[in-house]
């Protein structure tokens, strides 16, 4: 199991712990039907190398494998897809590396040699705006020069074509449940939408990664 052992000096500074497997699963199946839901997003605040978000988004690949599996192009889309539904927030940029990192390889284990590099760029590209190296309490980024941190929305349009909206987390919190509306429902239900900073234009699922921050 990755991240088991955890120096002293860190747990004292940073309150950092790893989750067991077994209590991943525990946990996670207490809401399973979601885990395995495609586009059902999941935030972890304090993501650490991934252990929560790994077994997230193995779970919801094996439903894009039981699927699309008959037909490479949906089996791409929807890979992508799940990957956009995974965000973590981390204090330590080591940990924010091993997760995007850790995430990406699994796509990869398991589907090996299936996927062109345009589709492991654009999947790069979403962990590197979906994984955040950030304070999950302060609601910025860590460094030098702190700024609120976004999250960006994304949503396969027409099969082919990719919507992104960038937000600021500490807007959705703000507005989470506003009038107690749901906060970009998934199920149906009359949900709240917080104005986005950022629209961005329709891109193909092969090429976030290009002329994209």
């Amino acid at each position: 199991m990755i991240g088991q052992i955890v120096s002293k000096k860190r747990v004292a500074d940073h309150g950092e712990v790893f989750t067991s497997q077994r209590e991943v699963n525990a946990m996670l199946d207490m809401v399973k039907h979601e885990t395995e839901r495609i586009d059902s997003r999941f935030l972890e605040p304090a993501c650490g190398t991934g252990n929560f978000l790994a077994e997230i988004l193995t779970r919801k690949l094996g439903v894009v494998e039981s699927r699309y599996r008959q037909s490479p192009i949906e089996l791409e889309r929807y890979t992508l897809l799940a990957v956009t539904s995974i965000y973590g927030i981390d204090l330590l940029l080591d940990n924010v590396t091993e997760c995007r990192r850790r995430l990406l390889e699994i796509v990869k284990t398991k589907f090996p040699g299936q996927f062109s590099e345009a589709l492991a760029a654009s999947i790069q590209f979403v962990l590197q705006r979906n994984i955040v190296h950030g304070d999950a309490l302060s609601l910025k980024t860590v460094g030098d020069q702190p700024h609120p941190i976004v999250f960006s929305e994304w949503s396969l349009v027409n099969g082919s074509m990719v919507k992104r909206r960038d937000f600021e987390f500490h807007e959705l919190l703000s507005f989470a449940g506003i009038k107690g509306k749901p906060l970009f429902s998934d199920l149906g239900e009359e949900a709240y939408f917080p104005e986005p900073i950022r629209d961005y234009p329709l891109t193909h699922y092969l090429r976030l990664a290009d002329g994209q921050e």
